[in-house]
């Protein structure tokens, strides 16, 4: 396996961070989680989302540079790969579904001064799952801040994350989630595995699990 630095990817209950944890063990790779129970303004903003999304934004980037800085910074003899279940770039795809355009522009501008500090990764596993799957996962791990999340803003956030893989072309493995359960059937994890032993080009590349 030829990369050093994987970011997962996906919609909220896609999965991520249950296959984040699954890789880094194989791999034994440094896992750089989202700390997302953190941020306090997470549950008021789904309470009020207008009065809440600016502080919210502002807290997960200066929380995301932080961290990624940091870790990626680190050199470790004994962990050559470094996994992570977030891409830095996802500040920028939900402030633009959360923010009114004037205070997105602001949020954008700040973005792209921190952006340019940050690692990119070698290959971004995106994990695409129908909403009626992402539902079913959110109720299972029972957060009770997200248990109201409308159907439209998980549309929504669909469709801006596979907008902006199409348009930047990155290196890309697309996982079809709709069946996945990377806890429950071995030959899920080793599917994705298996995946990972390609040099893939930029771009799409997609993968059905069996």
């Amino acid at each position: 396996m030829n990369y050093h630095f994987i970011t997962i990817e996906g919609n909220i209950g896609a999965g991520k961070t249950t296959l984040a944890h699954m890789l880094s063990k194989h791999y034994n790779a440094r896992l750089i989680l989202e700390e997302f129970a953190d941020n306090p303004f997470l549950p008021k903003f789904y309470e009020n989302p207008k009065q809440y999304a600016f502080p919210l934004e502002l807290f997960f980037m200066a929380e995301r540079y932080k961290q990624q800085k940091d870790l990626l910074q680190q050199k470790d003899l004994f962990q050559t790969v470094s996994i992570s279940d977030y891409l830095f770039t996802k500040c920028l795809l939900f402030a633009k579904v959360n923010l009114p355009e004037d205070e997105f522009r602001l949020y954008q501008r700040l973005f792209e001064i921190v952006h340019q500090q940050m690692v990119q990764p070698d290959l971004l596993i995106y994990l695409h799952a129908p909403v009626s799957k992402l539902k079913e996962n959110i109720r299972k791990r029972n957060r009770s801040y997200e248990q109201n999340i409308p159907e439209d803003y998980l549309f929504i956030i669909q469709e801006t994350y596979t907008h902006y893989i199409r348009q930047h072309n990155i290196k890309t493995l697309f996982i079809d989630a709709s069946n996945a359960d990377f806890l429950g059937n071995e030959k899920h994890l080793k599917a994705v595995i298996d995946a990972l032993e390609h040099d893939y080009t930029e771009g799409q590349h997609y993968l059905n699990l069996p």
